[in-house]
């Protein structure tokens, strides 16, 4: 009896300090003992691969929330060219055991040729954008509005 009040005990509090690292109410903040960068809102590159998972979900289940709000991501480079000849650009973002992974798109402000100005494909990137939506065809998505791609070693 003993042990199943304590593995409930130690469950609870693990599901409150998720859920309190998890929100999303305004302004940059430090997480993890580790400062984000200046200016930016939401900074995965300084969260844990538990917090990163936990955020990313909250950015593809209530994307609104974070609408205009500064993200910072790396990870692998991913293009995707369609039949049309639209290419999109995604961040990929993994958990630790690299089972979760979800794409972030995003669109490079300026004029750049796929594939001359792009990274390679998987190469390691880091963006800083602003989230934001488009609707169109009657279908909304979201992306990260980014003025520069760093290509990590």
């Amino acid at each position: 009896m003993m042990k199943k009040q304590l593995s409930l005990f130690v469950s609870l509090c693990f599901i409150c300090l998720s859920a309190a690292g998890c929100s999303d109410s305004g302004g940059a903040k430090t997480r993890l003992g580790s400062r984000p960068s200046e200016g930016v809102d939401v900074d995965l590159t300084a969260m844990s691969n538990t917090m990163v998972y936990s955020e990313v979900y909250n950015i593809m289940t209530r994307p609104d929330k974070y609408l205009g709000k500064t993200i910072k991501t790396r990870g692998p480079y991913y293009a995707e060219h369609d039949g049309a000849g639209e290419n999109y650009h995604f961040v990929i973002v993994e958990d630790a055991t690299a089972c979760c992974r979800q794409g972030l798109e995003f669109m490079w402000n300026g004029e750049h040729a796929y594939p001359d100005d792009y990274p390679d494909e998987n190469a390691k990137i880091e963006v800083v954008g602003v989230f934001r939506k488009h609707t169109g065809k009657d279908i909304t998505y979201y992306y990260l509005a980014v003025d520069d791609i760093t290509v990590l070693k």
